[in-house]
């Protein structure tokens, strides 16, 4: 049963960490936070389910927080770490982190993130200067315990966050490897917007009797986000896309791409037609997917095109859309991808491209969040018109049978123009 909410003062968190969370100009916790924190800080194992955007990162660095600030190291290992949160991404890495910075700022805490992209030797060095929390990526993470630079001796508290993702068939080999070095006595915690029955199961395997809070529908969507289908063939996507954007309410676009290429193509095309644009994917290296958050953030520019594993861990405010530029394969993708944009009760609008190759998805979809989602016709856009080409390959280019596997083309199914691509 949920808690009613109440102030942050009645939760038991202390002083200092009060004192930050007022400074960040906080005074009620959210249903996840209020139903959480007492679970959390009377030690039980917990699985956390709650909409993208509703607070869940602070639902689960306060108690520890409080926790750890109420330890003591005397006669015990300086340099052990205390408490490991394992995150899917870079950007949710960096997103913890700033929450952690933020609400700690008046404990001693010692802390260091662990990701890859980014040179080993400052992570070596904090491991082994000791630090009392560790947030990380898992391969880095594994990384570094084989090289024997990190002491989990005395961790108490392990987080999963975006358990659904970290829990899926490419993560668990590395989940489990890493719980493996931990001590067996500890506190596990898992929070996820979405968590289907059969990763639920695995989670027998890293926790004891764990309390389970689920705010909201297991599957559904945030309510202040407006949800349209717009169907239009695969060649027209481009021009719909550039349709949309001379509309000035979108003002702060996030556009799923299915492949990393794909996204490098829609962002180029955008670029050429005078619309600043950034991307964020997995081939693009730390730094660049820093500074493309960075601008997107501060309005520098107006669009950011992004695959799902990189855009895990986004926390923009004012997203006015989410484009599904491609439809998602899995319906949990689709509710993390819409939660991009109405976060902490603001209002957004999430929009579908829908070729006829992606009915089955959208069937699957609307029965996952128990909906049907409003098929829409874009004002003005011509639907008979024919798809424009960029007619100035780059002289290097070939035509080559592997001109078709890039992008998203429907097997079988030779790209428009092909061999060419769009201008940088």
């Amino acid at each position: 049963m949920v808690r009613a909410l109440m102030p942050f003062v009645s939760l038991n968190l202390g002083d200092r960490i009060l004192k930050a969370i007022q400074e960040a100009g906080y005074t009620e916790p959210t249903p996840i936070q209020a139903a959480a924190i007492p679970e959390i800080l009377a030690g039980h194992d917990l699985i956390g389910i709650a909409q993208t955007g509703t607070g869940k990162t602070a639902a689960f660095v306060l108690p520890i927080l409080a926790r750890l600030s109420g330890m003591t190291s005397d006669g015990g290992n300086r340099q052990a770490t205390r408490a490991l949160i394992v995150a899917p991404t870079r950007e949710l890495v960096v997103q913890i982190e700033e929450n952690v910075r933020a609400y700690a700022k008046h404990l001693p805490l010692r802390m260091a993130t662990i990701v890859g992209g980014l040179s080993e030797r400052p992570q070596i060095q904090a491991l082994r200067s000791g630090v009392d929390l560790v947030i990380a990526t898992p391969g880095r993470l594994l990384d570094l315990m084989g090289q024997r630079h990190t002491d989990f001796s005395r961790i108490g508290f392990l987080v999963l966050d975006e358990a659904d993702r970290m829990l899926d068939m490419g993560f668990l080999p590395q989940i489990r490897q890493i719980v493996r070095a931990l001590p067996q006595k500890r506190q596990t915690l898992l929070f996820s917007a979405t968590l289907s029955r059969e990763i639920e199961m695995l989670t027998k395997e890293f926790q004891r009797s764990p309390k389970t809070i689920q705010i909201g529908r297991r599957a559904n969507p945030a309510e202040t986000v407006t949800q349209f289908v717009y169907e239009v063939s695969q060649s027209l996507k481009p021009a719909l896309l550039m349709h949309l954007l001379r509309d000035p309410s979108f003002d702060s676009v996030l556009i799923f791409a299915r492949t990393k290429h794909g996204a490098d193509r829609i962002a180029r095309k955008l670029e050429v037609s005078g619309i600043r644009t950034g991307t964020l994917h997995s081939n693009r290296s730390q730094n660049q997917r820093l500074r493309a958050l960075a601008a997107f953030k501060s309005g520098e520019v107006r669009v950011l095109v992004a695959t799902d594993i990189a855009a895990r861990g986004i926390d923009v405010e004012g997203i006015s859309h989410v484009i599904n530029y491609d439809f998602p394969m899995h319906p949990e993708d689709y509710v993390h991808r819409i939660g991009r944009t109405g976060r902490a009760q603001a209002i957004g609008d999430a929009i579908s491209f829908i070729t006829p190759e992606d009915h089955g998805s959208l069937r699957s979809l609307e029965r996952f969040i128990g909906r049907g989602i409003v098929r829409k016709r874009a004002e003005g856009f011509d639907y008979q018109a024919k798809p424009q080409e960029n007619t100035a390959p780059r002289p290097h280019q070939r035509n080559s049978p592997r001109a078709e596997s890039r992008g998203n083309v429907p097997a079988g199914q030779k790209p428009r123009g092909q061999g060419r691509r769009w201008r940088r």
